[in-house]
């Protein structure tokens, strides 16, 4: 593994950023593809790690040597895979189905009973979506990072989309039965945009 900058990594207010290739027999977590090392000069013997979009980040002191820094990306990857797997099992989709069951009845009864509700991969634009004629809602992947109250008030607004096709009065209404829903609207738009910016600067 190279400790060498590569092209195109960052370097901010005390960190430089290296992407280095995935030990061999390590598996990441879901949805991560690629590794980040962040060297700090705030750092003197911490380190961590921390899924960031499709990135697993983990941060060392900058003057880690090599040999400590490949030990630790290995324990450090290890640890954030099993993490995220177990809290895959958490909010797998049959996990996922049960939690939409019970926001329908506090928060939707009049909506039918969705016929399925599971993550997906490919919704890289927006956040979730739902066929009212098949009664079926898929929710990105991209949420599983996100805080429970958010994910809810995503579940909400597709179970108000059984209801309501549009986005009209009579849909709002619904939606703001879920308290925080206006709150998490917030907390995605700034995350789109946040990730948007990143990716403009060649993150």
């Amino acid at each position: 593994m190279s400790s060498s900058r590569a092209p195109g990594a960052r370097v901010g207010a005390g960190a430089a950023d290296t992407v280095v290739p995935t030990p061999r027999g390590l598996e990441l977590p879901p949805g991560a593809d690629e590794i980040v090392v962040r060297r700090s000069t705030r750092r003197r013997r911490s380190v961590a790690a921390r899924l960031d979009g499709r990135r697993i980040v983990v941060m060392i002191p900058a003057l880690m040597g090599e040999a400590d820094q490949d030990r630790w990306v290995r324990e450090m990857v290890r640890r954030l895979a099993g993490r995220e797997g177990r809290r895959a099992g958490a909010t797998g989709d049959g996990a996922l189905m049960v939690r939409a069951a019970g926001l329908r009845r506090a928060y939707v009864p009049e909506a039918p009973e969705p016929a399925s509700v599971r993550w997906v991969p490919n919704q890289r634009s927006r956040w979730g979506s739902c066929t009212a004629s098949e009664r079926t809602i898929r929710l990105s992947d991209r949420l599983r990072a996100m805080p429970d109250w958010v994910i809810d008030a995503v579940l909400v607004h597709e179970l108000a989309h059984l209801v309501h096709p549009d986005h009209g009065p009579a849909f709002r209404r619904i939606e703001r039965r879920y308290g925080p829903a206006e709150r998490a609207g917030g907390f995605l738009e700034g995350w789109d945009a946040a990730t948007a910016a990143f990716e403009r600067c060649g993150g």
